[in-house]
């Protein structure tokens, strides 16, 4: 957990206004996490705080790679990052989350500590299907793709596919 302090944002005699941090990410901070799917990464994030009376406001920029391994020939490989998250901190008597992007800290709250938020936000960003850039081109796989279509859509396709004779039972039934 020693690692993990280095992820500490002081807060409590930090004065009103906008303040910039980066923080840097390696390995350190996926074995603190027994992570399974990252277990090296090189990431800068860049930290922009804004506080207030009533919230703390930050915007993280994270840039740089981890290391994945390929779900297809297990090969490991660099997969480049760079996202933008936000979140909120409210201050309040009784520390919750309120959404993905609004957490509550108690107003006497020393330190916010970032690197559980940054694991998680890097967490999000693997994608489920890791292939190695290798085989990109090679995915073409269309299997699974939804196509959303109108009942309007649907009513034009069958009356350009309809056959005269369905047309003389149709009559028939509309008698």
């Amino acid at each position: 957990m020693k690692a993990l302090r280095a992820f500490d944002i002081h807060i409590f005699n930090l004065s009103i206004g906008e303040h910039d941090y980066e923080l840097q990410v390696d390995e350190n901070l996926f074995e603190a996490f027994e992570n399974e799917i990252v277990k090296k990464g090189n990431l800068t994030t860049k930290i922009t705080l804004n506080k207030s009376e009533t919230m703390i406001d930050m915007v993280f920029q994270i840039e740089g790679h981890v290391e994945l391994e390929c779900d297809r020939s297990l090969d490991l490989f660099d997969y480049p990052m760079n996202f933008e998250k936000h979140i909120i901190f409210k201050f309040g008597d009784i520390e919750e989350e309120l959404s993905e992007e609004v957490l509550v800290i108690a107003r006497d709250a020393q330190t916010i500590n970032v690197a559980s938020l940054i694991f998680e936000f890097v967490g999000v960003e693997i994608p489920m299907k890791k292939l190695h850039p290798r085989y990109d081109e090679e995915d073409t796989d269309e299997e699974g793709t939804l196509i959303f279509t109108s009942e309007s859509e649907i009513a034009e396709e069958e009356d350009e596919e309809s056959d005269p004779r369905w047309e003389a039972l149709k009559n028939l039934k509309n008698r």
